[in-house]
């Protein structure tokens, strides 16, 4: 048969077919429409670090884990500290019918894409896309909260914490001559700079992995969503600690943080949540400006390169503005984060006051924390009150027609998304 015949014939065909009468084809019942969902990915800041009353979590073996208990290994699922108090619970999301807090404590790019168990230090949880697509099967993703970029290859915010809260610690406890024997070593007695928090290198490198993790994420979900359409809203960090102590915490018994030996005043900044030298704190909001920065490039990389998603950058460091931890007295009481908190080993009861230790009981006690990393893992985190202010900046994040918003506390107390 000739080109032109063939041609012709299909011709003939296609007419003939839209010729039919429409009763020839039997009709399809329309598929009825997935219920609608917000889902959370990433780190501590999101999956609801602080604010308590954690909820079981499926580890990779498909077992709900609840609490194993305080000496358990800190790999267990459970330790993803997924809480009904996380930002995403909190929020007003019109229209969305389910959420699903798929985010997990000391989560990093890696586990993204991989299960979170064959990394070094990892939890036995399967890959955050692994989760997203499970739920994906049953509901209309249309939301997106993400929190990355703390933790990574280079750094973690905890080990940040750990390390400038330590530091104080040792400078409190002991004189210049003494050695410091914790688990890992001598502790330095000296103010945390920004070298020690994250170099220019270790930041390049995080953002890169950081992009490529969140790379994988918008390439799933515009395979998965049922209907193409879902915002992504990427969160960056709030610091838990102000840019200055207010001035009651400067001195305690006539001694500051800049001398050798200062045990009343270690003992009064660890009972309001900031064992922290003064000194510290404006290279720790240059980290957290720095975790911004990050948050942002990203976000602006991946907007050139899927253009046709709705990717907002929601900027959160303004978010506890006046009520920060040791921001005014009161504190922890008045503060939407939680302090810094450790045990006497794994008990379960919290020391809150570090008056009367001498310097052996302090050691013993800062090292439970490297043990057992649950019993000390909430410090320095959004509490259920502060992840309630996540929770406005995130209504906000949902409903603005910026790609770029602010989430900013007013000294009132209220919550203004601009």
């Amino acid at each position: 048969m000739s080109v032109f015949r063939r041609s012709a014939l299909a011709a003939a065909l296609a007419l003939a077919a839209v010729a039919l009468p429409a009763a020839a084809t039997p009709a399809q019942p329309a598929a009825a429409a997935l219920p609608t969902a917000a889902v959370a990915l990433g780190d501590s800041f999101i999956s609801g670090e602080g604010a308590g009353a954690y909820a079981p979590v499926v580890d990779v073996n498909g077992v709900a884990q609840g609490f194993p208990g305080w000496s358990a290994a800190n790999a267990n699922a459970y330790f993803c500290h997924r809480s009904p108090n996380a930002s995403l619970f909190q929020a007003n999301l019109p229209g969305i019918s389910a959420r699903f807090n798929l985010a997990c404590s000391g989560g990093q790019p890696y586990d993204i894409a991989n299960a979170s168990s064959t990394r070094a230090k990892g939890r036995q949880v399967a890959a955050q896309l692994d989760q997203l697509r499970s739920v994906a099967r049953t509901h209309d993703i249309d939301l997106v909260l993400v929190g990355l970029g703390s933790n990574n290859s280079s750094f973690t915010f905890g080990s940040v914490a750990e390390k400038c809260a330590n530091r104080f610690i040792a400078d409190a406890w002991t004189g210049w001559w003494e050695f410091w024997a914790y688990l890992g070593g001598p502790v330095e007695q000296k103010p945390c700079t920004d070298a020690d928090l994250g170099t220019a290198a270790q930041f390049a490198a995080a953002t890169a992995e950081t992009t490529t993790a969140l790379r994988q994420l918008l390439t799933t979900l515009d395979e998965i969503d049922a209907d193409g359409q879902h915002r992504v809203v990427f969160q960056d960090y709030t610091n838990p600690l102000p840019f200055e102590l207010e001035q009651s915490y400067w001195t305690e018994d006539s001694r500051d943080d800049t001398r050798d030996k200062f045990r009343a005043l270690g003992a009064e900044r660890y009972a309001a949540g900031c064992p922290i030298h003064r000194a510290s704190l404006a290279p720790g909001h240059r980290f957290s400006q720095g975790l911004g920065t990050l948050v942002s490039s990203v976000r602006g990389t991946l907007a050139n390169e899927f253009p046709q998603d709705d990717l907002v950058y929601l900027n959160v460091q303004r978010a506890f503005d006046g009520a920060r931890l040791c921001e005014s007295t009161g504190s922890p009481g008045n503060a939407l984060a939680t302090p810094i908190r450790l045990m006497d080993g794994p008990t379960g009861t919290f020391v809150t006051s570090l008056s009367g230790f001498d310097k052996l009981d302090i050691q013993r006690i800062a090292n439970a924390c490297g043990t057992y990393f649950q019993t000390c893992q909430e410090s320095w985190h959004p509490n259920a009150a502060g992840h309630k202010v996540l929770g406005r900046c995130l209504a906000g994040a949902a409903a603005t027609g910026a790609r770029t918003v602010s989430c900013v506390r007013a000294p009132d107390g209220t919550v203004n998304v601009s």
